[in-house]
């Protein structure tokens, strides 16, 4: 028992020095690790309390700097940290544990193993934590360090940035301060301010790029919960608004520059908005062509104010008694009023091919038309040396124009039509006006057909038919005048320019107002040294008129042209006519035809009647035929056929009933208006003084039961046509009350019957403006029949 007891000493001694031994070293190791997981939780808030950044270049590199001398710190204690882990894992080696085993913290109890796997196990806890917090900081401080090295790299670059871009824009807008108002430039350099402004707008493209960065490094930064300073904020916020608003001030500036250009500039129409006066306003439509405001009337109208005043005064010369006169009086009035008498067709040429009026069947709109008339204006004033007034002129002509050949304001017109309108107005012979206009129709060798000229006279034709003349040069139906042209080709399908001039130089019925036309212009200036034998008037202005059958009886161009006479004057028989002072051997040649007409009765005038024009048409040739198809032709050919063949037929009974001197001449001494051209004589063109008038019969009961027959018939017509207006009015408003078949219904979809119902939508609408064109077709002859009318009732109470 005593070596028994004493072994059990023995042991627990031994037992005892271990444990104290453990005891001492665990203890030692216990304090570091808490040191260090204190230290270790003390530098991870530290680390915290530096974020988050400030976005400022200043700041963040102070930061840098905060944080290397902190990295330093921790780096410095990285040994200490991995000698005392290292005794906590040798310790732990010497002394496992079982981490299954839970020990009872309520037993009072406790075995030393028990007390030795507690420590062992505390030991491990707290090496654990520690290894796991530097790991933490170390890590935290390598992405701190790169976080604090990239937001520098960004403010650094959005600092360079925002220095670029405000210079730039500094630059920008100081190119701004020095544009022009608008209302200061010139138009003619609007295009060069236009281009120069988008070159500017071009160079400021990678503004945008260098802006779009700036904010999108921001943007990243503020991703990154780093946020820019006050200035930096302020500075890039100053930086967007200036971009914002030069960006708004160039596109501001380049509309404004391109509506100046349109409105203003050479397309524009503005600088004829002189051309009227308060209270008239010159208002343009969606097609470019011009109309007119009156502000005191509440008015608008297609003509110009000075067109209307100029129209009105043509009514003055309604008195001429003889159609080619009246018209040509007419023409000459418009030619003086839109300056054209002083344009040489030399010039207008130069004028077409700088335009480019090639070829003369395209179309031109308004725009292009107001351009050649600019650029022929302007030239005139050029070549004559004299102040034109351009938007005036450049209005009224082009009101004139469209009067003439767009009487529908369409905005559209062919340059065949352009040309013939100026060419026929121009101040130049007319035997180059005839060259011209048969040039513009011809092909390449020289040769025109029946299809071409017809295209051309009906062209021609438009002239006098807008001022309301047409019936007695034949209507617009050109084919007799195709057919009198062609009788001198020969038989061949094709006519030759010379062949056409020795057509025109018989002035015929069709064109002869072109001829008169040149003579009124010539015939202005010139003064007759003789006494008027009716007014008494000497000298004698324009034209004079000397009687082939009485002796020194001499008539100016008033009383001839508006039928005065003093008794005992019976001009019934030939006449000649001069627009030239009469030379001695043209004198001494109407003596001697005078003196042979004194031994010829009256008898042999009226079977020997002969005309001054080449008659091309009879005013009674009912067969109407067809103009080419390709020639412009209204759509209504029957209808127009009916009034203009009972406008001729006016045209006829005019001619029997209107008498040159009603003053003083008998019935049986009236003169036929059919007979106007007179022969005429002048230093240019000698003509043969074989002409004679024909006195035509007088006006007996028989005429004048035939006149009314005639006024009986178009006034049967004149109801028929407002019949027939009213029955297409009723159709249209029947079709247009009718918006299911026209337009369909949701229901019709699902209807059996729906590809019936449709045909008859698409039939109603056909219908319907056929019924629309053919109301306005019957409107407009309406008026010119009432027109008609109008005359011969007139003629009749006469």
């Amino acid at each position: 028992m005593n070596l028994c007891w004493n072994e059990i000493k023995k042991k627990s001694h031994s037992l005892r020095a271990r444990l104290e031994a453990f005891s001492d070293h665990s203890g030692k190791l216990q304090v570091p690790l808490q040191e260090i997981i204190d230290w270790l939780g003390q530098k991870d808030e530290e680390l915290s309390a530096q974020l988050p950044l400030r976005g400022d270049v200043l700041l963040v590199q102070q930061e840098k700097e905060t944080h290397a001398a902190f990295m330093e710190e921790v780096k410095s204690r990285g040994p200490y940290i991995y000698s005392v882990l290292e005794s906590a894992q040798a310790f732990l080696s010497q002394h496992p544990f079982e981490e299954l085993e839970e020990p009872s913290l309520e037993s009072k109890d406790v075995s030393p193993r028990h007390r030795i796997q507690n420590i062992s196990r505390f030991v491990w806890k707290q090496a654990n934590v520690a290894s796991e917090l530097w790991e933490k900081l170390t890590a935290r401080c390598v992405d701190q360090h790169r976080h604090i090295e990239r937001t520098l790299e960004q403010l650094l670059e959005i600092k360079g940035a925002m220095e670029e871009l405000s210079t730039t824009l500094d630059q920008a807008e100081s190119v701004k301060e020095t544009w022009e108002p608008i209302g200061d430039l010139f138009i003619d350099s609007l295009p060069e301010h236009i281009q120069s402004t988008k070159l500017f707008k071009e160079e400021l493209s990678p503004m945008k790029d260098g802006v779009k960065v700036v904010n999108d490094l921001a943007h990243q930064l503020a991703i990154s919960d780093v946020h820019l300073c006050m200035e930096n904020s302020r500075t890039l916020e100053q930086i967007n608004t200036r971009w914002k608003q030069l960006q708004a001030s160039i596109n501001e500036r380049l509309k404004q520059l391109q509506d100046a250009h349109r409105d203003f500039g050479p397309g524009s129409q503005h600088f004829l908005s002189s051309s009227v006066q308060v209270p008239w306003e010159r208002a343009i439509s969606p097609n470019k062509v011009p109309y007119y405001i009156n502000h005191q009337a509440q008015t608008t109208c297609w003509d110009h104010p000075k067109m209307t005043e100029l129209y009105q005064t043509l009514a003055d010369l309604n008195n001429i008694k003889f159609s080619a006169y009246r018209t040509a009086m007419k023409l000459r009035r418009v030619q003086k009023a839109l300056r054209l008498d002083m344009v040489t067709l030399g010039t207008a040429l130069e004028i077409f091919n700088e335009h480019d009026l090639q070829p003369s069947d395209r179309a031109m709109d308004v725009v292009e038309v107001i351009h050649c008339l600019t650029a022929l204006y302007e030239r005139l004033e050029e070549e004559r040396g004299i102040l034109v007034n351009v938007p005036l002129c450049v209005d009224m002509s082009l009101n004139w124009l469209l009067n003439v050949f767009d009487s529908g304001r369409s905005g559209k017109m062919r340059a065949l039509s352009f040309k013939t309108g100026i060419a026929c107005l121009c101040g130049t012979e007319v035997k180059e006006k005839f060259q011209y206009l048969f040039s513009q129709v011809a092909n390449a060798g020289g040769l025109c057909d029946q299809r071409h000229l017809g295209v051309l006279l009906h062209e021609a034709i438009q002239v006098p038919r807008q001022l309301g003349e047409v019936a007695a040069f034949g209507g617009s139906n050109v084919e007799p005048s195709i057919r009198s042209c062609f009788r001198f080709s020969n038989g061949k399908s094709a006519i030759e320019a010379s062949q056409f001039l020795e057509w025109a130089n018989l002035e015929p019925q069709s064109m002869v107002w072109l001829a008169v036309l040149h003579r009124v212009a010539m015939a202005e200036q010139v003064k007759h040294q003789t006494k008027c034998s009716v007014c008494r008037q000497c000298p004698i202005k324009g034209f004079r008129y000397r009687s082939l059958k009485q002796f020194n009886v001499d008539i100016c161009q008033t009383c001839f042209l508006t039928g005065k006479a003093s008794k005992g004057n019976k001009l019934h028989y030939p006449i000649m006519e001069y627009y030239t002072p009469t030379t001695s051997s043209e004198n001494m040649r109407d003596f001697a035809t005078t003196l042979k007409n004194k031994f010829r009765s009256k008898q042999y005038f009226s079977k020997h009647p002969q005309r001054g024009y080449l008659p091309v048409q009879s005013v009674l040739e009912s067969d109407f035929s067809e103009t080419p198809a390709s020639s412009p032709m209204l759509p209504h050919a029957d209808t127009h056929s009916r009034i203009e063949h009972f406008a001729s037929r006016l045209a006829e009974m005019e001619s029997q009933s209107c008498s040159f001197f009603s003053d003083s001449l008998s019935p049986d001494d009236s003169l036929d208006e059919d007979q106007y051209l007179l022969r005429h004589s002048s230093p240019i063109t000698d003509r043969e003084p074989g002409g004679s008038q024909q006195p035509p019969g007088n006006l007996n009961m028989d005429d004048k039961g035939e006149l009314e027959r005639v006024l009986a018939h178009l006034e049967d017509e004149n109801r028929i046509l407002q019949g027939e207006l009213r029955r297409l009015k009723w159709q249209h408003d029947e079709a247009v009350e009718s918006p299911t078949l026209a337009t369909g219904s949701p229901e019709s979809v699902q209807d059996p019957r729906n590809d019936e119902l449709l045909a008859e939508a698409r039939i109603l609408r056909q219908h319907k403006s056929r019924l629309e064109t053919r109301m306005q077709i019957l409107e407009d002859h309406n008026k010119q029949l009432e027109s008609q009318l109008h005359r011969l009732r007139e003629l009749l109470l006469q």
